[in-house]
């Protein structure tokens, strides 16, 4: 499964969720009609009956199964996630936005700055949103900064100094 958002509150009262999506572009989980729900190790799908893109920052949508306020309340922090075999090929050195978030960001040093919490789309170039100890910090993912990502060993390195954290 790839993590596509998370479901962040209720909206309205006739059972429809908010959902933060952690794709580069906010209506691509508008392409599935049906969504894995839950948690690392217990997926349930559900059937996507609509959805749309509200405020320009979020989707909201009403799932199969959630029919008033207090059934959608249940599903706040649940993640959303897909098959990955649903998912377009990828080229080499082109990452899904989902695989990124969660990812430990080392520089070129050693220093850990923290983990990936989600990225922006600027128009120029996205940006790393990494949250560590100092706050968030926001890298950009241009080549001349992320030296390597590692999917497999859950790291992205950069060359980013320690003190740009301040």
């Amino acid at each position: 499964m790839v993590i596509m958002g998370k479901i962040v509150a209720a909206q309205g009262i006739l059972g429809w969720v908010k959902v933060q999506t952690f794709t580069e572009y906010l209506d691509g989980l508008l392409d599935y009609s049906t969504w894995q729900v839950g948690n690392e190790g217990a997926w349930h799908p559900m059937s996507v009956l609509e959805a749309n893109v509200h405020g320009g920052k979020v989707i909201i949508a009403k799932l199969q199964g959630i029919a008033d306020r207090s059934a959608a309340e249940k599903f706040k922090g649940l993640f959303i996630a897909v098959p990955r075999a649903e998912l377009p090929a990828q080229v080499e050195g082109e990452y899904y936005w989902s695989d990124l978030v969660g990812l430990s960001v080392l520089n070129l040093q050693g220093d850990a700055l923290g983990t990936v919490d989600s990225l922006l789309e600027t128009g120029a170039n996205d940006v790393l949103v990494v949250k560590g100890v100092n706050g968030e910090l926001l890298i950009p993912f241009l080549a001349s900064v992320i030296q390597r990502v590692s999917l497999q060993e859950k790291i992205i390195q950069v060359d980013w100094q320690a003190d740009y954290l301040k």
